[in-house]
């Protein structure tokens, strides 16, 4: 999904999202946190396939805060969390898929 983000809007509870091609995206913080795709939170594959995670981490309060998000590229955003997690890397294919 080849988009440009143009705006975006973060409330207590959602994510909005609008893109140029007119797509608008609604994403509760709470799916998003709990789908961040980073290493830590989701895994990473070894080239076998094996999925390999830390310990699960608590979420409190302050991991459903954003603080702030960037713009990577033309592609993908990168959230800025209240708890101080921001490792991972939403691509716009991932936040339409969580918007669904």
């Amino acid at each position: 999904m080849s988009e440009k983000l143009i705006d975006y809007i973060i409330s207590e509870k959602f994510i909005a999202l609008k893109f140029k091609s007119n797509l608008e995206l609604l994403i509760s913080l709470d799916i998003l946190r709990k789908a961040c795709p980073c290493a830590e939170c989701s895994g990473e594959k070894d080239v076998f396939g094996n999925i390999y995670k830390g310990p699960k981490k608590q979420l409190v309060g302050l991991s459903f805060i954003i603080l702030k998000i960037s713009l990577i590229g033309h592609y993908a955003i990168r959230v800025f969390w209240k708890d101080g997690h921001s490792n991972g890397i939403y691509t716009f294919k991932q936040l339409k898929g969580l918007s669904e």
